[in-house]
């Protein structure tokens, strides 16, 4: 589990435990209907962004899963994958919630949306997108850790899609995708690199990268050594490779650490017993240096664990999205928590990217009116280069498939996060340095001049036509 957990760590660099979760363990319903309780008041916005739900007079059965009166989704999660119950079931809940906010406004348009609630359950991602190829209209918030299972099957029968987020290098770059916070194979945002460069300029020639054995690991890793040298740093090449799996015991790798002299470490892997007995073992050499990794850092497993001994109060994460924290300063981390909660789910930062996606997704389609069509969502979703979810994250660019050239840092002292960098709780700090371009070899696919993955191409996908 480690390693799969793994997987979706190092291509998501939003993926995140962080958030309550009342109903943990339990399945979330197996579909969607859309329609809210009469109690959920009709908000006119969400955070900063304007509301693109409301009543309105569209008509026709335009495109499969459009008629008069609805429009057919298909999203969810890998909910059920026996390993592991419940897994990112944050992405269902948040959709799920954010159909029937939408529904209270009237729809889109006046269409209701019926959303279709699936669960992958890790190893059925292609079936779940073979069904929703015969009935859904496009795939919209959703989060399948082996989606490179179904991409084929997606892109075949021209199913547009805006995910929440995306594994394979394929699906990533894939045509007729959008994702509300981008994460493409060629580019890469470091803002946490640069950032604790600022924060700790006496460690940009004593940090080095925990190597492992998971090929995603090594590919990722290969990665954040060109973007730590993009941001000044020169790595002390310890020749550290931990198992994914784990070790019968840390403490050599630890000393070899030690007698390399290292202050900071970073970590591709995510908060798991294994890596735990690793810092453990850094303790028990004697060398306690910083340690910085994605935002799977900011969550519940690494808040528990520290509580009980304070052995990660070094620890940094990067993160594009604002804090669970935030959310009396944050509106739209306010909102979402508020309606995600109301419906008993699990709050996270994967949901507030499927929450992201969800609203960019029901933007386009509402510039589209009556006429709804995947091609015309597929031309307004590429129209739109500056998107923050109505402030839940940094501003990216999805029309063009790029991250964000902005971000934060957040560290841990006992069970509490707070944000380090920068100083003002709920800012972000931008530069465009923060966003570079990557080693091709490390991209696991050939990309075409346009920047869309060539693997499962053909000459029926649905292309931009502006």
């Amino acid at each position: 589990m480690a390693g799969l957990f793994a997987v979706v760590v190092v291509t998501s660099a939003c993926a995140s435990d962080r958030g309550a979760d009342p109903s943990a363990g339990a399945l979330a319903p197996a579909a969607g209907a859309g329609v809210a309780a009469a109690a959920q008041p009709a908000e006119t916005s969400f955070g900063t962004l304007a509301s693109p739900c409301g009543p309105g007079d569209a008509a026709g059965s335009t495109d499969q899963g459009v008629n008069d009166t609805e429009i057919r989704i298909g999203y969810g999660d890998d909910r059920g994958y026996a390993k592991s119950p419940g897994l990112n079931k944050e992405i269902g809940d948040a959709v799920t919630a954010m159909i029937d906010w939408c529904n209270a406004q009237g729809g889109i348009n006046g269409r209701t949306i019926v959303g279709t609630n699936y669960d992958a359950a890790m190893m059925q991602a292609n079936s779940v997108m073979q069904n929703a190829c015969a009935s859904e209209f496009m795939m919209v918030g959703h989060g399948f850790a082996m989606d490179q299972t179904s991409e084929q099957t997606r892109v075949a029968c021209n199913l547009a899609a805006v995910p929440a987020f995306t594994v394979s290098p394929d699906a990533a770059n894939g045509p007729m995708t959008y994702q509300g916070v981008p994460f493409p194979v060629d580019y890469a945002n470091g803002s946490q690199w640069f950032q604790i460069a600022e924060m700790y300029p006496e460690l940009l020639g004593e940090f080095d990268v925990i190597d492992s054995t998971m090929p995603t690991i090594i590919s990722a890793s290969t990665k954040i050594r060109s973007i730590a040298e993009a941001a000044g740093f020169t790595l002390k090449n310890c020749g550290v490779t931990l198992n994914y799996e784990g070790e019968s015991s840390y403490a050599p790798f630890a000393e070899k650490f030690k007698q390399c002299g290292v202050k900071g470490l970073w970590t591709s892997r995510s908060p798991v017993p294994a890596e735990f007995n690793f810092v453990k073992a850094l303790d028990q050499v004697g060398i306690d240096p910083i340690l910085l990794g994605e935002a799977t850092w900011y969550g519940n497993s690494a808040q528990i664990w520290n509580g009980e001994n304070g052995l990660l109060d070094n620890l940094h994460a990067g993160m594009t999205f604002q804090m669970l924290e935030n959310a009396d300063a944050v509106p739209a981390v306010k909102k979402y928590v508020e309606l995600v909660t109301e419906q008993g789910g699990k709050t996270a930062l994967l949901g507030m990217q499927a929450t992201s996606s969800f609203l960019l997704w029901a933007t386009a389609a509402d510039a589209c009116g009556s006429d709804l069509t995947r091609q015309c969502v597929i031309d307004e979703l590429s129209r739109v280069h500056e998107w923050d979810g109505g402030g839940l994250h940094a501003v990216t660019d999805p029309g063009n498939n790029m991250p964000a050239t902005c971000g934060l840092v957040v560290t841990l002292t006992g069970a509490e996060y707070s944000q380090a960098f920068p100083a003002e709780a709920g800012t972000f700090k931008c530069d465009d340095r923060y966003r570079v371009a990557t080693d091709p070899s490390t991209w696991g696919t050939e990309l075409g001049p346009d920047r869309i993955a060539t693997k499962y191409l053909n000459p029926n996908v649905i292309r931009p036509t502006v």
